[in-house]
């Protein structure tokens, strides 16, 4: 079981994991670089740990002690405890669940791996919104995706946002990165998907005609709020596809579309 710490210095080098949480470009550049990641509330640190990631400390306040002592009594990881203020001092906002923990992030696998063992891939272009990229891995991972590519220049699924928008999806969804954006689309038609753009383009079929969940292998293409898919992820694609709309109505936020896509592509599919 972990010792438990008192800490009452907001300066303490040991909180150095918890500093400045809302300095998006910092903790960008932080995280990745520090190999971890930031847990925020119960739930979201259970899951972490559920999925294999290894604890490096955690940042309580003292009534989260009692509500977090079975995960305490299993790590060896130093938990840390301080009074909401210092925690607010610490990370810069005020920590309305109590509970934070630094998590070792693991290494991503090659895409080509993963997508052996998958039949239905989510990839996604350019997405560089938190909250968006925490509603499509949460979506993905309660409609049965399995796995999330990314590009290149998509937001990280780690990141604290991120994380606590899919309330720990991000853990159960396998993803990776495309290095080389948009030729590593073939690599992706070369594994046996075939690539669907979703985009509300005239020229786009409705998902229920192109009848994505009669096929095989499917790769979902989805583009960031605003400008969707560039023209290069379009042209590489194999078939663009829509989702109907009524009333006028264009498009839907990026995290709607991707939650209706998953289950259009995913609905009639037999059991695994």
């Amino acid at each position: 079981m972990a010792d438990l710490i008192t800490i009452d210095d907001p300066d303490d080098p040991r909180l150095h994991d918890y500093t400045g949480l809302t300095d998006v470009e910092l903790r960008r550049r932080r995280e990745p670089a520090e190999g971890l990641f930031i847990a925020e509330g119960e739930k979201v640190i259970r899951r972490a740990a559920q999925a294999g990631y290894a604890m490096r400390s955690m940042l309580l306040t003292a009534k989260w002690v009692d509500v977090m002592r079975d995960v305490i009594e299993e790590t060896d990881a130093p938990v840390y405890t301080v009074t909401p203020e210092l925690a607010e001092r610490v990370t810069g906002y005020h920590v309305h669940r109590g509970a934070l923990a630094s998590m070792a992030r693991k290494p991503l696998p090659d895409a080509g791996e993963l997508l052996r063992g998958a039949r239905r891939v989510a990839v996604l272009e350019s997405l560089v919104d938190h909250t968006n990229i925490g509603a499509i891995f949460r979506s993905a991972a309660a409609l049965g995706m399995d796995a999330v590519l990314l590009s290149p220049d998509c937001a990280d699924p780690l990141y604290r946002r991120s994380v606590k928008v899919s309330m720990g999806a991000v853990f159960s969804v396998p993803y990776a990165r495309l290095e080389t954006w948009p030729h590593d689309l073939e690599t992706v038609r070369e594994a046996g998907f075939r690539l669907l753009a979703l985009t509300p383009h005239e020229r786009a079929v409705t998902m229920d005609a192109a009848a994505p969940h009669r096929l095989d292998r499917v790769a979902l293409m989805l583009g960031a709020e605003g400008d969707g898919l560039s023209a290069r992820a379009l042209r590489a694609a194999d078939e663009w596809v829509r989702i109907p709309m009524a009333h006028g109505i264009d498009s839907l936020n990026v995290g709607a579309a991707a939650a209706v896509a998953f289950y259009a592509v995913t609905a009639g599919r037999p059991e695994s």
